[in-house]
């Protein structure tokens, strides 16, 4: 089992100078089963692109191509590439796209889908070569074949958005990208008003239950790709409730969840390689001594074998 990561970042693809060495794409992860010609891809952000390209040049013979795709959520960062992954357009590519249930009006189809209309697109979704299978899911568990399974969480996202658990052959890659900690919405100032002790205290134990579910859905993965957009201080001073994490929890999440191997993703477009760089280093430097965890920025173009 190989992961690549081939779009890193968040909000909006950012090309540039500054933004070189980890690389500017919005979400695209694949996992490829080298032993089974079976690949999986998390996200179409703009870096599914540049999968796709690879994915024809390595297919020199022409051969029918296969994928499984599982869309996290439908923001347009993580969806704005599908109409420019190339098998798309070639006959014999079959797609399963999955995706979360997201209680709306719109289906996933519709959302991935109408992308491709003359108003944003010169190419019909209706028009496309490839087989597109469209599948809506919740928290469950999927049996995908030749020993791969595939386990969903809802994560805590201003969209329904799900955080997937990979397992294969005893090695288990999770995603937890877009998210941020459950938190206690009910009013916990006992001179307020409003104050409401069972309801703060209601509030505290679902709160500590939803966080608990989560170190729970990643207990023991190999390799945690984990939602850090912001800093603490970015964070507590302007960002909580956007749905996106600082660094600091994912790693306290990763620790608790015994986790081997952590990596940052969901880069602000903002933020430079160079900061990047500092804040890996920095990052590294305050880790226990006796932790066994890894941390790294996730990169585009980075390959990890499992």
């Amino acid at each position: 089992m190989k992961l690549i990561f081939w779009g890193v970042r968040g909000s909006i693809a950012c090309p540039g100078p500054d933004t070189v060495h980890y690389g500017g794409n919005t979400a695209c992860v694949e996992i490829r089963f080298e032993d089974l010609n079976r690949c999986i891809i998390v996200d179409a952000g703009s870096g599914i692109r540049l999968l796709g390209h690879d994915i024809v040049k390595r297919n020199k013979k022409g051969d029918p191509f296969k994928a499984d795709i599982f869309i996290t959520h439908t923001h347009w960062d993580h969806i704005m590439g599908f109409p420019f992954f190339d098998p798309i357009y070639r006959e014999g590519t079959i797609l399963n796209i999955y995706g979360p249930v997201t209680y709306e009006e719109d289906t996933l189809e519709q959302v991935v889908g109408d992308q491709l209309r003359y108003r944003y697109f010169p190419v019909l979704h209706s028009d496309l070569a490839a087989k597109i299978y469209y599948h809506q899911i919740g928290e469950n568990q999927l049996d995908l074949g030749d020993g791969i399974v595939v386990k969903t969480k809802f994560l805590n996202h201003t969209l329904s958005c799900l955080g997937y658990r990979f397992e294969y052959n005893g090695k288990v890659i999770c995603t937890a990208y877009d998210t941020e900690p459950f938190r206690n919405l009910f009013d916990g100032d006992p001179n307020a008003p409003n104050f409401d002790a069972d309801l703060f205290e209601e509030g505290e134990r679902v709160t500590q239950e939803e966080n608990q579910k989560l170190v729970d859905f990643y207990h023991s993965s190999d390799i945690l790709i984990h939602d850090a957009q912001y800093t603490l201080s970015e964070y507590t001073s302007t960002k909580r409730g956007w749905g996106h994490a600082y660094f600091e929890y994912a790693i306290d999440t990763a620790r608790e969840a015994n986790v081997g191997k952590l990596f940052f993703f969901h880069h602000d477009p903002y933020r430079t390689d160079d900061e990047l760089r500092r804040f890996e280093a920095d990052l590294r430097k305050s880790l226990p001594v006796d932790t066994s965890l890894e941390i790294f920025m996730a990169k585009e173009g980075a390959e990890i074998s499992l």
